[in-house]
């Protein structure tokens, strides 16, 4: 059964898009599923997800440019610099996500991806050292984990990271086009269902 979503601009989208949030029908069409190698909006999407454990993910896209402000343009080296005084300035921000053990992860976590940085030459390296540097095709809506977010979930956890369960990993591959999630039927989807990359300088290997 088709269960994709048809829209009134007559396009058909994954089931998961509400039909009347423009904020998330612009975020399906224009971010989610696309192959995103750039460092910066990988650890951007990176803390966003961590930050949506157990919260819906509309409601941190009404938040993300309130997080953007705070977390200073989503900036790897300053967050990982942060002490007490800017988390206090963070649980004092009603604009973000006040969880306490969640900023201070973000803290930790973007220590934890600069060291990878540092050893892999970049965070897109490190994940898609995982795949062989292929794109994993698999539609949205079949599963919340995978081997895949199983391993590198794992990984993160070992290196030091928190709220990267494997749930929270899987959602993010998926949201940055590791796993190419778009439905056949979506008009993003194309013949064998891969989203378009963007661009980053590094040309990954198609599969």
């Amino acid at each position: 059964m088709d269960t994709s979503s048809v829209k009134k601009d007559k396009k058909t989208r994954c089931p998961w898009v509400p039909e009347k949030d423009e904020l998330y029908i612009r975020y399906h069409d224009e971010e989610w599923g696309r192959e995103q190698h750039d460092d910066h909006m990988l650890y951007e999407m990176l803390i966003l997800e961590s930050f949506q454990a157990g919260l819906s993910w509309i409601t941190i896209l009404r938040k993300r440019e309130n997080f953007r402000k705070a977390y200073d343009g989503f900036d790897v080296k300053k967050t990982a610099a942060y002490g007490e005084e800017k988390e206090a300035e963070l649980m004092s921000d009603p604009g973000i996500i006040r969880n306490r053990a969640k900023i201070r992860a973000s803290i930790c976590n973007s220590r934890v991806f600069l060291a990878i940085q540092q050893e892999f030459g970049s965070f897109d390296r490190y994940l898609y050292s995982f795949t062989d540097g292929k794109v994993i095709r698999e539609s949205c809506g079949i599963r919340t984990t995978s081997p895949l977010s199983d391993a590198i979930s794992k990984d993160l956890k070992k290196r030091g990271m928190r709220f990267v369960g494997s749930t929270t990993i899987y959602s993010y591959l998926q949201a940055v086009g590791v796993i190419s999630g778009h439905t056949r039927e979506c008009f993003l989807g194309g013949a064998d269902g891969t989203a378009p990359a963007v661009s980053s300088g590094r040309t990954p290997v198609q599969g």
